[in-house]
């Protein structure tokens, strides 16, 4: 009975072609039918996400891809390292924890929970500190699925703005990808393209709190195995030169695992870690974002 509501509810979000039906239902799964740490949802939702990004791959050109990280790519950068350290005053400011600041600092800074899971070993955080960050930035995203849409449609940005800007100020790749592709296609494919080439500053953070906390046997930091599969998507496809029908396919099916995985992370929500948030590790959190919004719309204007 479980797995069949579940299933209407990824089938209806994607008929609808609704990534916020589908991570908000998720979220709705989760609290009615109480899930376990173990249930299946909880394990594909990055799968799922990681192979819709990588059939993207197939559809898009290498001449856009080039020209889109060319222009971004150094502006992405500089707001990377800003927000990265503005965190780390604003939590010794508030008088947090450094740990839970370093989590919540390059959560925002650079890919949200896979930041934070990255470096949580390095810098031995515990289980609990690490559970809270996490609940902070998923009320953080499910938040900015609903407002930036909303904003981008009342300041008329067009596509590529769009799809810059939230690849650029939200957290994680699954919510940059589903406000992005409920804006539009062209949306869609920037904001991947623009927030897989962030993520790639997982490797110098990892690299660096290695240093810092003397820690050798962690310092061999590999990009995310997806982000490889996707660049290499973009060869292939730029190389094959798909007909239009076939790219229209893939496009749909990237879409569609797209909102699957959203409807999996949904099911992520955890109580007990929400119930645990403190109003100073929110603030740092919340703060920090409010922070990133603006300078990420300036930097994408003044590159445009």
């Amino acid at each position: 009975m479980k797995f069949i509501i579940g299933f209407l509810f990824v089938i209806s979000s994607i008929y609808l072609e609704s990534a916020l039906l589908a991570i908000f239902s998720g979220i709705f799964f989760a609290l009615i039918f109480k899930l376990s740490n173990d249930y299946p949802t909880k394990k594909l939702g990055p799968r799922f996400l990681q192979i819709a990004i990588i059939t993207l791959g197939l559809t898009l050109s290498l001449g856009t891809v080039y020209s889109l990280t060319s222009s971004y790519l150094p502006f992405i950068s500089i707001f990377v390292l800003f927000i990265f350290f503005i965190g780390i005053l604003l939590g010794k400011l508030l008088g947090l924890d450094k740990k839970f600041t370093l989590l919540i600092s390059a959560g925002t800074a650079i890919c949200g929970a896979t930041a934070m899971v990255a470096i949580a070993p390095l810098i031995k955080a515990k289980p609990k500190l690490l559970l809270i960050a996490i609940s902070i930035v998923f009320l953080l995203n499910a938040f900015a699925l609903i407002v930036f849409p909303i904003v981008g449609n009342f300041l008329l940005l067009d596509q590529e703005f769009f799809g810059a800007w939230v690849a650029m100020s939200i957290h994680d790749t699954s919510s940059v990808t589903g406000a992005a592709i409920t804006y539009g296609d062209e949306a869609f494919e920037v904001a991947t393209t623009l927030k897989l080439g962030r993520t790639l500053w997982l490797i110098p953070l990892v690299i660096f709190i290695s240093l810092k906390y003397q820690d050798s046997h962690s310092s061999k930091s590999k990009p995310p195995f997806f982000v490889i599969m996707f660049v290499l998507a973009i060869f292939i496809g730029s190389y094959i030169n798909l007909a239009e029908q076939y790219t229209m396919n893939l496009k749909l099916l990237s879409q569609s695992l797209l909102i699957a995985g959203l409807f999996c992370i949904g099911t992520q929500i955890d109580l007990k870690s929400l119930k645990s948030i403190d109003s100073r590790s929110f603030t740092l959190a919340t703060v920090l974002w409010v922070i990133a919004i603006p300078i990420s719309y300036y930097l994408i204007t003044y590159i445009n």
